[in-house]
């Protein structure tokens, strides 16, 4: 006897697709395509880049939650970066609603900016 083949339910108001790993993963890279876009006033690297960025966790209705730091509690841009970054990931095509959370937990550290940003920097 064959198999039963599964039925993919389609999306409704109340009953939205899930998202498989693939499709987050490449939602996700469209977040940080445009997080990619916020600049550090002081440091000519994106946001992204600068390891700034800690986690992005998305649902299967793209409702994006993003945690961030900053460079130092101290930070000039303290009051206005999370802002952009949040305003950035709301330019994301097809996103639901945006959350961002600030830490400083773990502590911002060079260790923690991609290998390009520490070549623009002269700190590799």
């Amino acid at each position: 006897m064959p198999k039963p083949v599964p039925v993919r339910e389609e999306p409704s108001e109340g009953n939205p697709a899930k998202m498989n790993t693939i499709q987050k993963s490449l939602f996700e890279a469209e977040i940080i395509e445009q997080i990619r876009t916020v600049f550090d006033p002081e440091i000519p690297i994106n946001v992204y880049d600068l390891g700034l960025i800690y986690d992005i966790q998305i649902d299967d209705e793209k409702n994006a939650h993003v945690l961030m730091t900053l460079t130092s509690p101290s930070c000039p841009v303290a009051g206005s970066l999370p802002g952009e970054v949040e305003t950035a990931v709301r330019n994301t095509a097809g996103i639901g609603k945006v959350s961002l959370e600030l830490t400083w937990d773990p502590p911002f550290t060079i260790e923690m900016m991609s290998e390009e940003a520490k070549l623009i920097l002269g700190l590799d």
